[in-house]
């Protein structure tokens, strides 16, 4: 499996056989949508009119068990950082394909319940908002996450970083790491994910937008 990433939440996993982009809310943001016709299109929350123009394959914004083009995609209700107790309004996904199980975490409050962390099951990949400041996630919030589902990689996602306008200015990625108290493996442009190579010690790896 790759993966790729583009900037706020949005990130792209190519396998032998499918094509899943998440999180494609860059125009929201004063960027160009990066997604492609054909494509299997994930959300964790909302996604207003300004979503891709493209034929995707499937449109999934919801908590629930897919199968598509030989990948395997759960998507599991949680509380969004807005949400009030009780609320879910946000679905974190699993996508299994390749025997690689990537878990891709939103805009969520940073508790989850014994129920939720057994439907994540053990993850191989962990892509999870960093920026904080009320919009999403800090590092803070992030290790507490990241410490409960113990993934073999941790991908971070949606820090300040330059073309995109945030609603909300997001803390820079160095910020960010300081909370989390780990440094970075690699800074990649794409991450080839074997699972041979995977080991037991948590890594941190920083994809290039």
């Amino acid at each position: 499996m790759e993966i790729q990433y583009f900037g706020a939440n949005c990130v792209r996993l190519n396998t032998k056989k499918a094509s899943v982009i998440v999180d494609d809310n860059l125009a929201d943001l004063g960027a160009k949508s990066v997604t492609k016709n054909g494509e299997i299109a994930l959300f964790t929350g909302a996604h207003g009119d300004s979503s891709p123009k493209t034929e995707e394959k499937i449109v999934i914004d919801k908590p629930g068990e897919y199968e598509v083009s030989d990948a395997s995609i759960q998507g599991i209700a949680a509380r969004s950082h807005m949400d009030e107790e009780g609320q879910n309004s946000a679905t974190i996904f699993k996508v299994i394909d390749d025997d690689i199980k990537v878990a891709i975490v939103g805009h969520i409050y940073p508790e989850l319940s014994d129920d939720q962390l057994e439907a994540i099951g053990m993850v191989d990949v962990l892509i999870i908002p960093v920026g904080g400041n009320g919009y999403t996630l800090d590092g803070v919030g992030a290790l507490k996450i990241i410490r409960k589902i113990e993934p073999k990689i941790v991908i971070p996602t949606h820090y300040d970083e330059k073309g995109l306008d945030f609603p909300v200015p997001q803390q820079p990625l160095s910020e960010a790491l300081k909370a989390l108290a780990m440094e970075p493996k690699e800074t990649l442009p794409k991450l080839k994910v074997r699972p041979v190579e995977l080991t037991d010690t948590t890594q941190l790896i920083v994809l290039e937008k």
